[in-house]
C-alpha cells in the first residue's frame, strides 16, 4: 500500500504505510522508500534519518548514496552530499545521473571547474540529457566563458524547446556579453512559454533600468509584487502593499530592507520624502544599519531586523520599491550629494586622531579600499577582485587605508605585504565606517555597499565596474545620475580587471599632480 501511495505521490499516506512496514521488518528498500517520500514533503533532515539508516544496513547501496546526498544538497550541506555522490561513483562508475549530481553540488560550492568536468561527462554518457547541457552552460557562464556558454544553452533547447532555465540562463550570459536585444527578445521568449514568469518579468526590468528606461522597468518591477508573488525574503505582512497609489499622509507605513546592505543605503533617499508626503515612516533594516539610518530626517521609528514584534501599521513597502512608488524617472532620480546623516562628530574626531598618528607629521592623500563584496551574492565572481590587481595603486603618493570588513583567505597575504592601513576589526557598524570614511580624501571601492556608502555621505568614490555593471549604473557613463560624487571606472569588452587598475593609477596621477 505504501508503494502504491509514493507512486501515486500521496506522501502523507505513503510515510505512514511505508513506517508502518519498516516497524515490522527493516529493509533497505522500505527505509529508501520511506526517505523518498520525506523529502518529497520537505522533511529533509528525517529524510536524512531514514537515508542514515539504510546505508548503515547495505553501505555498498548506491541508490542510497545517492538520495543521501540529494537529502543533504537540500540541507545545504554540500561537502558531505558531493562525499556521498564520491561515493556513489565509486559503486556505479560512468553513470550520467551520478556524475549530473555531482556536478551540480561542484557548482555550487563554486569549484566550477570541476564542475565542468562532471557535467561533460554526464554528457558524453547522456548526450540527449537537456539539463546536462544547461548545467554546463551555467559552469562555463560563472567561467566568464559566455561565448561557449551560449552554444550549450542552445543545444539544451534543441532538445527542449520551452525549457524555461535554459532560455534565463541563454539571456544571462547574452546580457553578460551586452548583447542586449537579444537579452530583452530571449526573455520575451519565456515570457511567450510562461505569460505568469515574474523572474523573466523581474529581469526584463533590470535590463530597462540598466538602459535607463524607468517607464518600461515599472512593468517587469510591479509583476514582482502582484497577488502573493512576493519574494521569499519579503514577509507576507496582511497589510496593503503601497507602490504610490494612495494617499499616504496621516498613515503608518512599514519600509522594510529587501535587498541588500547597499540598496537599502540607496534607496534610504526616499524614506524622508515618504514623511514629507504626511507619512508616520517605521523602517525596518539590518542591525548593522540601524544606529545610521535612525536619524533620517522625519523618521517615526527605526527597528532592526527581525524585529519581535512591529507597531501598528496601515501600508508596507520594499524599500527597492520605492523608487517605482515615486514614479521616478532618469531625470527625476532625487540626487543631493550627500542625503545621510553625518556620524557623530566624537567617532569622526577619533579616528581622525588614529590615522594622524600613523601619518606623523607629512598628510598624505588618504585613500580607503574595498575590493570585494559579499561571497554569496549571485554576481560576486564578476564584480569582487583580488586585492593583488590593486598592488598598481600602492606604489603612489598616498596613504591607503582598508574599508574591506571581511578579508579572503586569498588576500591575506597580500594585505599583511601591502602596508594598507587595517583598522576594520574596529568597524563595528556602518557608522563607524562612515566616521572613517569622513576622515578620507577617496574612496576607491567594487561595487558594494561600501561604494553606496561613501557616495551617499557625499565622499569622492571611485568605483570599480564589471562590464555588465548593476542596473543602477548604466551604460557607457563615467559620472552616476545616483550619486554626484561618484566616479565610474568600468571594465570594456575583454572584461580586464588590470585595465581599470591602469586607468585608475592615471587618475590618481592626476588628483596627486594637483
Amino acid at each position: 500500500m505504501g508503494m502504491l501511495c509514493l507512486q501515486g505521490k500521496q506522501y502523507d499516506h505513503a510515510i505512514e504505510w511505508i513506517a508502518r512496514a519498516n516497524q515490522q521488518d527493516v529493509k533497505t528498500g522500505y527505509l529508501l522508500s520511506l526517505g523518498t517520500a520525506l523529502e518529497q514533503q520537505g522533511l529533509y533532515q528525517e529524510a536524512l534519518g531514514a537515508f542514515d539508516r539504510g546505508v548503515q544496513i547495505k553501505p555498498d547501496d548506491a541508490e542510497l548514496w545517492a538520495s543521501r546526498g540529494t537529502t543533504l544538497s537540500h540541507l545545504g550541506r554540500l561537502d558531505e552530499a558531493l562525499s556521498c555522490f564520491d561515493r556513489c561513483d565509486e559503486l556505479l562508475p560512468n553513470n550520467a545521473a551520478v556524475m549530473e549530481q555531482r556536478g551540480v553540488t561542484l557548482h555550487r560550492l563554486k569549484r566550477y571547474d570541476e564542475a565542468l568536468a562532471d557535467h561533460r561527462h554526464a554528457h558524453a554518457l547522456n548526450p540527449t540529457n537537456p539539463n546536462v547541457c544547461n548545467n554546463i552552460g551555467a559552469s562555463l557562464q560563472y567561467l566568464r566563458r559566455d561565448e561557449e556558454a551560449l552554444a550549450w544553452f542552445d543545444k539544451a533547447l534543441a532538445l527542449k524547446p520551452d525549457f524555461i532555465m535554459a532560455l534565463i540562463n541563454k539571456a544571462s550570459s547574452l546580457a553578460q556579453m551586452r548583447r542586449i536585444d537579444e537579452t530583452i527578445a530571449t526573455y520575451e521568449q519565456v515570457k511567450a512559454i510562461d505569460p505568469a514568469n515574474t523572474e523573466a518579468d523581474s529581469y526584463l526590468s533590470l535590463v530597462y533600468l540598466l538602459l535607463g528606461d524607468f517607464e518600461a522597468a515599472r512593468v517587469g518591477h510591479k509583476a514582482r509584487w502582484n497577488g502573493h508573488m512576493l519574494p521569499g525574503s519579503y514577509p507576507d505582512f496582511q497589510q496593503h502593499l503601497w507602490l504610490g497609489d494612495e494617499e499616504v499622509s496621516g498613515k503608518t507605513i512599514l519600509v522594510f530592507a529587501d535587498e541588500g546592505f547597499g540598496d537599502t543605503i540607496q534607496f534610504a533617499r526616499y524614506v524622508p520624502m515618504l514623511a514629507a508626503r504626511g507619512a508616520n515612516v517605521v523602517l525596518l533594516v539590518e542591525e548593522a544599519l540601524r544606529p545610521l539610518l535612525s536619524n533620517l530626517p522625519g523618521i517615526a521609528q527605526c527597528l532592526a531586523k527581525p524585529a519581535p514584534s512591529l507597531p501598528p501599521f496601515d501600508l508596507h513597502c520594499p524599500i527597492g520599491t520605492l523608487p517605482l512608488a515615486f514614479d521616478t524617472r532618469l531625470e527625476t532620480i532625487p540626487a543631493a550629494s550627500s542625503y545621510l546623516p553625518s556620524p557623530p562628530d566624537d567617532r569622526v574626531q577619533a579616528w581622525e586622531r588614529r590615522l594622524s598618528e600613523r601619518e606623523g607629521s607629512v598628510r598624505k592623500l588618504r585613500i580607503g579600499l574595498v575590493w570585494a563584496g559579499n561571497p554569496k551574492h549571485s554576481n560576486d565572481h564578476n564584480r569582487s577582485i583580488p586585492l593583488s590587481t590593486l598592488s598598481p595603486l600602492f606604489s603612489a603618493d598616498a596613504s591607503f587605508v582598508s574599508l574591506q570588513k571581511e578579508v579572503r583567505l586569498g588576500d591575506s597575504a597580500a594585505l599583511h605585504a601591502s602596508g594598507i592601513v587595517d583598522l576594520t576589526a574596529d568597524l563595528t557598524d556602518f557608522t563607524e565606517t562612515a566616521a572613517l570614511m569622513s576622515c578620507l580624501d577617496l574612496v576607491i571601492s567594487v561595487d558594494t555597499s561600501a561604494a553606496h556608502l561613501a557616495a551617499a555621505l557625499g565622499r569622492p568614490t571611485w568605483i570599480l565596474l564589471p562590464y555588465l555593471p548593476d542596473y543602477r549604473w548604466l551604460l557607457d557613463r563615467d559620472d552616476s545620475p545616483w550619486y554626484p560624487t561618484a566616479r565610474l571606472f568600468r571594465q570594456g569588452a575583454r572584461r580586464d580587471w588590470a585595465e581599470v587598475i591602469g586607468r585608475v593609477r592615471e587618475a590618481l596621477d592626476e588628483l596627486g599632480a594637483r
